[in-house]
């Protein structure tokens, strides 16, 4: 087996930085959970463990491909995790090829999540987590978008961004221009999507945490929502947390559907 050296140590560790993940094309997973989820669907690098992690994960282990297994010590993961406590395991992946921007029309039949900015990573975490849960399989993303291969980002979605593309485009709103069904966005001052007309396919745009949904893309919006408070003339917080928001308005599309189909 493998030892584990000072080069190999450092790398795991700078693949925190987006810089690094880009120059040498991989991301790290971290922990049994999110590696357990992650294994078989990534080609993995390098598998980092203790020594009573790969005698107790055998079957992890099993769907890891010709990764290079190393044995590594507590001081050792303390060095490289990216954590506040150190995991029992890394998996060190290659990022897949980019999926081309084009190949986002090929879509038009499907109901599409399009992220307008959104800067937090735990934030686009849950988003490809809650993509996964209500069916929606490929997300549309502004370049300045957080990094899908961030570990908070890889970490937070429980393998979900094993099953969710995530599409980075260097214009949103060229992309949204030529799409071929309705394109969806959520505002503070619109329609109730409680009483709107949902289709089954589109793409749904949420925005910036702080800003919102920029305005060359809110052009492109040709349905707008608004999710209104409860009760309307009660006093409340300004606004919904964009992860909450995408939770709510896909769960709205969903239920339209499965009402239809009854």
């Amino acid at each position: 087996m493998p030892e584990l050296t000072n080069a190999l140590r450092k790398l795991v560790r700078s693949l925190g930085d987006a810089k690094a993940r880009r120059e040498h094309r991989l991301f790290v997973a971290e922990g049994t959970k999110c590696v357990s989820d992650t294994a078989g669907q990534f080609t993995c690098r390098y598998l980092l463990a203790r020594p009573a992690w790969l005698e107790e994960n055998s079957d992890v282990i099993g769907r890891m491909g010709d990764a290079e297994i190393i044995r590594t010590t507590t001081a050792d993961m303390e060095r490289m995790t990216q954590l506040s406590t150190a995991p029992g395991v890394i998996a060190v992946y290659h990022i897949p090829e980019e999926t081309k921007s084009e190949d986002f029309c090929l879509l038009g039949d499907e109901l599409v999540v399009a992220l307008d900015r959104i800067q937090d990573p735990g934030n686009l975490g849950t988003i490809i987590r809650l993509c996964d849960w209500m069916g929606v399989t490929a997300i549309l993303a502004s370049r300045d978008t957080a990094d899908v291969w961030a570990p908070k980002v890889v970490q937070s979605t429980m393998g979900a961004v094993a099953r969710v593309r995530v599409i980075y485009v260097d214009d949103l709103a060229s992309a949204l221009r030529v799409w071929p069904a309705p394109v969806y966005g959520t505002f503070l001052s619109a329609p109730s999507i409680y009483t709107a007309d949902l289709g089954a396919r589109g793409v749904v745009v949420f925005g910036n945490e702080g800003r919102g949904i920029s305005p060359s893309v809110a052009e492109c919006v040709t349905d707008r929502l608004f999710i209104p408070s409860f009760p309307p003339d009660r006093p409340t917080s300004e606004s919904l947390n964009v992860a909450t928001a995408a939770a709510i308005t896909l769960s709205q599309f969903r239920s339209r559907q499965l009402r239809s189909r009854n």
